[in-house]
């Protein structure tokens, strides 16, 4: 009774599975010059149905494996834990495995019968592709972990270069040199304008992809956007965007930090032909000579949101104004989901260096913006640090995944460039320091610690890598059914 339990979980282990028993059985049987039906006589069976045993679509009943284990002379030990296969049988099992595993579907091929006649050779070589596959995907999918060094990499590119990019910047003069653009605000006719200069007519259709801002048809020079503006919606915004990357000859990317590379690259240069280096860089430097510099005065002078306008201050503060400073993008839950800084400020950070994802300290500005009812004005607050004093200017906005505070800041030597130096709004935070606010005060900790149980929101991708494909995070299959239902005949 003990043997038997033990042969028969021993069926369920994965080198000792139906493919690699049914090829014990045939390389048992062909070292003893036995035909399949010479087999099948010595078992009472019928030769089909030890073919299937042998090729595995079939797992054989405890009974039949010790038959058929006393037919070829073996105990049934050899047919479950034998000695190796000889690589011919090693190399079929393998591609068989592979042909019902998730590659294959993929890529449409169906399992296909591997008969003797197939050489070796051309079997290792269907391994190998399929193996450089996963590779490549493994490659391309990027864990949490790994979205955060490719931020913080980029980051500090981006820390390196105070946040200005110089080509991107002459990238959008020649586009708006080309268009004649006189400066000023870039209108929606401008922005179609640019379009068909690079050769694009805008198509706005009510069925775009739901994971898509926009798509382009590079064969017929169509671009598709969604003509369900959002009421928050730039046109503009969503045409230059989309072009951008036309602009700039964006590839496939090869990489996830490559992805984040080319986002940022789109943004900025969607943000240089909105709002024209060769405009606001004397309009702010003139602002600076008046001691009014105003991120509030630069959203209403372009037409732009103020998180565009404000980003727009971080490109060109330090390269015109030698002036440094950070900006944050927090969620009213907390968390910061975009940063950056070249004045020391020293946000909380992960093990990795990375800020996106950290709590935002509740007595810094802009959690403090939150609690504000007048949103109509902005806010201003300086804030004592253990790195000095900052100064900082918030407003709170609406988006899709709920209110989100941005704000820009500068050191208290800076602090007289700017309208609202004036503010009596007044903090301290030691926001690098979990003390400072992400523990609670011990009372407090002490009296729920052990009478409270939170049901933690788990943020998706904390578990899963991030999405794969030549886009992540786009269906590309509702991307092509799209082009193929609205391609002109």
């Amino acid at each position: 009774m003990t043997a038997s339990s033990g042969s028969a979980s021993a069926l369920t282990e994965d080198d000792t599975d139906a493919l690699t028993i049914g090829r014990r059985i045939r390389q048992l049987r062909t070292a003893r010059a036995m035909t399949l039906e010479d087999l099948a006589s010595a078992v009472d069976r019928a030769p089909s149905q030890l073919s299937m045993i042998e090729t595995g679509k079939r797992e054989p009943k405890l009974t039949l494996l010790q038959a058929i284990a006393r037919a070829l002379g073996v105990g049934i030990d050899a047919l479950l834990e034998g000695e190796p296969l000889d690589e011919r049988s090693a190399v079929e099992i393998a591609l068989e495995r592979a042909m019902k595993g998730q590659t294959f579907r993929a890529l449409g091929i169906e399992p296909f019968r591997i008969g003797k006649t197939v050489p070796t050779d051309a079997l290792k070589a269907l391994l190998a592709l399929h193996g450089e596959i996963d590779r490549l995907k493994d490659e391309r999918a990027a864990t949490p972990e790994e979205a955060r060094r490719a931020n913080v990499e980029l980051r500090h590119l981006m820390r390196s270069q105070n946040n200005y990019f110089a080509d991107l910047e002459a990238t959008a003069g020649e586009i708006l040199a080309a268009v004649r653009h006189p400066g000023g605000p870039l209108t929606q006719r401008t922005a179609s304008e640019i379009a068909a200069y690079l050769g694009f007519t805008l198509h706005y259709a009510p069925d775009l992809p739901q994971t898509t801002r926009s798509v382009a048809d590079l064969a017929n020079g169509r671009l598709y956007l969604s003509s369900r503006v959002p009421a928050k919606g730039d046109a503009r915004t969503a045409v230059l965007q989309a072009l951008s990357s036309r602009m700039l000859g964006h590839a496939e990317p090869r990489s996830y930090a490559e992805f984040l590379r080319q986002r940022v690259e789109t943004n900025y240069l969607t943000g240089a032909l909105l709002m024209p280096e060769a405009h606001v860089a004397p309009a702010l430097k003139d602002a600076k000579q008046r001691r009014a510099i105003s991120i509030e005065d630069l959203r209403d002078a372009y037409s732009v949101s103020y998180e565009t306008a404000a980003h727009r201050f971080t490109n060109l503060a330090t390269e015109h104004l030698d002036i440094s400073v950070h900006f944050l993008k927090v969620h009213e839950s907390g968390t910061i989901t975009k940063a950056y800084e070249n004045d020391d400020v020293n946000f909380p950070t992960d093990r990795l260096g990375a800020i996106e994802g950290q709590m935002c300290c509740r007595r810094w500005t802009s959690r403090v913006v939150f609690d504000e009812d007048d949103r109509f004005n902005p806010y201003y607050q300086y804030t004592d640090t253990g790195n000095g004093t900052y100064w900082c200017t918030a407003r709170v906005e609406a988006s899709s995944e709920g209110l989100h505070s941005v704000s820009v800041g500068v050191r208290f030597d800076d602090t007289r460039w700017f309208v609202g130096r004036d503010t009596t709004n007044r903090g301290v935070s030691n926001h690098s320091v979990e003390a400072c606010c992400r523990r609670a005060p011990a009372d407090l900790e002490e009296r729920w610690r052990e009478r409270s149980w939170p049901n933690v929101k788990t943020p998706r991708t904390l578990l899963a890598t991030l999405p794969t494909g030549a886009f992540p995070g786009v269906d590309t299959t509702d991307v092509y059914e799209f082009l193929e239902a609205h391609a002109p005949r």
